[in-house]
């Protein structure tokens, strides 16, 4: 753990240095696409805002001057599969972006999807010193004190965020520092990944003369982006649906307190069409894109859509199928990705939480009719969601495709405090338990 605290605050570093200089890039490594925006910086302010430990310093302006995707290429279920391929693709994303911007990055911001999430609910308590308010370092000692499970070598831990803080039994605090009290409890979240996902992408992108100043998972950037304050306040679930993997995200009090994700996606709906249809996988993507839906009408049997090809036999290359024909070959694997979500959401005890509110997004998001599946799926509670907007951003770039791009805009001006944003007393890093991960939502909300 001390050596992944020392890598995370180099990152910060870094970020705040690129940050002072006025430009970063966000990079979005996607299954199907790869995007990147270059973001400029008017001014940082160092000061903390009083709104929790939460939402840390840096409320600073920022607008997108470069903006490039192109296709995803080496990256299967969100990991890289193919290191030269995504390098090659990582670098026409970050040249397109530069060009437009007319500037030079060399620091960027990435996140990615899959990796296999696995959240953690961390406690930990201190005594705290008579008469005088709880400091910075009372914080430090209490994120230090949570027991961290022995989640194993071969994992990476990616997010660690204090969620709840307690005094005395007053639960729920956002902010603690400055307040009176005896005892300081704090909850953790805890989001580990597979290692070996984090060093391939992180070579991919030195390999591309680039430095890495953060990184972030795609569900909970998507989270940040599609989700109005309310939902993130009252307790909602981001359902962030990419070509090779689907992202889960839940927030509570405006804090991520679950992540997971399903190793399906959009990409695995084309394959079925490709497959159902005898079509290559290029003219079942755009069959997909222009026809598909998962909701089929009396008018979906007379409307006909014509497959094509490329054979070169006439007969074979002419052919037409109903609507409703690939209504029947998307609808199963669509179901069985929400049906998937819908089963994480009820092992992590969403049906807990005040809200029930539900958040679709992602590009695969985009299917006529999937809200309404969705809703039958998942609870009556759910909606599409779109990104923010954010100042300068493409019209191109403002679909439901790019929510995990612009939360990682947001990620990096205004960057969550994590356990690594603190001065942890070098003999109090977290000693490893195998203690059970506590479900401080259940308990405290």
């Amino acid at each position: 753990m001390t050596q992944l605290y020392q890598s995370q605050r180099a990152m910060r570093h870094k970020r705040q240095a690129a940050m002072q200089r006025g430009v970063v890039a966000i990079l979005d490594v996607g299954t199907s696409k790869i995007a990147c925006l270059v973001l400029r910086f008017d001014g940082l302010q160092t000061e903390k805002t009083v709104d929790g430990v939460g939402p840390m310093a840096g409320q600073s302006r920022f607008r997108v001057i470069g903006a490039a995707t192109t296709r995803s290429r080496g990256v299967r279920f969100g990991e890289i599969d193919a290191m030269q391929e995504t390098e090659r693709a990582i670098r026409t994303a970050v040249q397109g972006a530069q060009k437009m911007a007319n500037v030079r990055v060399d620091h960027v911001i990435a996140s990615f999807s899959g990796a296999r999430p696995r959240s953690y609910g961390l406690a930990g308590e201190v005594e705290l010193e008579a008469g005088g308010g709880v400091t910075e370092c009372d914080v430090a000692r209490v994120l230090a004190a949570c027991e961290v499970p022995d989640y194993g070598t071969d994992r990476e831990a990616l997010h660690a965020q204090p969620v709840n803080f307690a005094i005395d039994h007053r639960s729920g605090l956002g902010d603690p520092r400055g307040q009176i009290g005896n005892r300081l409890a704090a909850d953790m979240h805890l989001l580990t990944v597979d290692r070996a996902a984090v060093e391939n992408l992180l070579y991919c992108i030195k390999r591309c003369d680039l430095e890495l100043a953060g990184i972030a998972s795609s569900a909970y950037a998507a989270g940040i982006s599609a989700m109005v304050e309310d939902e993130q306040e009252l307790g909602a679930a981001c359902i962030d649906m990419g070509g090779g993997s689907t992202g889960i995200s839940v927030f509570m009090k405006k804090h991520m307190i679950i992540a997971d994700s399903v190793r399906l996606g959009g990409d695995h709906v084309t394959a079925d069409i490709s497959k159902g249809l005898q079509v290559p996988i290029a003219t079942a993507e755009r069959i997909k894109t222009f026809y598909g839906g998962v909701v089929a009408t009396g008018m979906d049997d007379r409307e006909t859509i014509e497959t094509g090809g490329d054979t070169g036999d006439w007969e074979h290359d002419r052919r037409s199928v109903s609507r409703a024909e690939l209504i029947g070959v998307m609808r199963p694997r669509v179901e069985e990705i929400l049906e998937e979500a819908r089963s994480r959401l009820d092992a992590a005890g969403f049906d807990n939480l005040p809200g029930q509110r539900i958040v679709l997004t992602g590009g695969a998001s985009q299917i006529p009719g999937l809200d309404g599946l969705a809703g039958r799926i998942l609870g009556q509670n759910v909606r599409l969601g779109r990104p923010l907007r954010v100042h300068g951003l493409p019209q191109a770039a403002t679909g439901p495709a790019f929510a995990a791009c612009v939360g990682l805009c947001l990620f990096a001006a205004h960057p969550q405090d994590e356990w690594w944003d603190f001065e942890i007393p070098a003999e109090r890093y977290p000693a490893r338990s195998l203690r059970r991960a506590v479900k401080w939502f259940k308990d405290n909300w």
